[in-house]
Parts: C-alpha cells; sequence; structure tokens
C-alpha cells in the first residue's frame, strides 16, 4: 500500500474531513490532497504525524525475509540475456502446419 492511500484510509476512518486533519496535523489541505492523490510523496516523519492525527500509529514489523534490490551492473546484465533471448525467439521459424500434431492416445475401448 503507498503512503497515499494509507494516508486516505486513515483520514476516511477517523471520520475527518482534508481540512480538518491539515489543521490536527500542521500541514495544508492542498499538501493532504497531493498525498493522497500521490502527487507528493511524504517523509518518514510527516507520515507518521499525519498518520498520528488519525488516532493511527506507524510502526514497522519484521519481515519473513530480506528484501534484495539488485545492483545497477546485475539489472544490465539481466537486461542483456532478456535481449539475448527476445533474439533468438525472432530468428525460430514461425511457419506453422495446418493441424497441430499430436500423439494418439489408446482408447478406452483399446486397452487391456
Amino acid at each position: 500500500m503507498d503512503a497515499g492511500s494509507l494516508l486516505r484510509d486513515a483520514r476516511r476512518h477517523a471520520r475527518l474531513t482534508q481540512t480538518e486533519l491539515a489543521a490536527l496535523s500542521g500541514t495544508s489541505q492542498a499538501t493532504l490532497s497531493a498525498y493522497e492523490r500521490g502527487s507528493k510523496t511524504p517523509s518518514a516523519d510527516t507520515l507518521a504525524r499525519v498518520l498520528a492525527a488519525t488516532g493511527v500509529r506507524l510502526a514497522t514489523v519484521p519481515a519473513t525475509r530480506r528484501v534484495r534490490t539488485p545492483s545497477q551492473a546485475a539489472l544490465q546484465r539481466a537486461a542483456r540475456g532478456l535481449n539475448d533471448v527476445i533474439e533468438l525467439a525472432s530468428q525460430l521459424p514461425t511457419q506453422h502446419g495446418p493441424a497441430l500434431a499430436f500423439p494418439r492416445l489408446p482408447t478406452a475401448a483399446g486397452r487391456s
């Protein structure tokens, strides 16, 4: 969930308008609107302050596993590999026969 959705949901749950929440949290209604629309992203401190004004606490919880962000070099290697696969696929023949060929399966009457 993104910060904008989190703020909007918390504000609605607290039954506050953007103007009311702005007054309670020390920010402007226009800024809250921008956060909720996703055109601006609040800092962690601002997010915590605005959420606190709705009665919600921003907290961290342990993850089930670590998040691994690949390096730029790893992303470039993966992109080159993907380009190689796409190039190879483009060189494969694309003419298809008029009917699919598949092995015939024995019928129930033909089994012993």
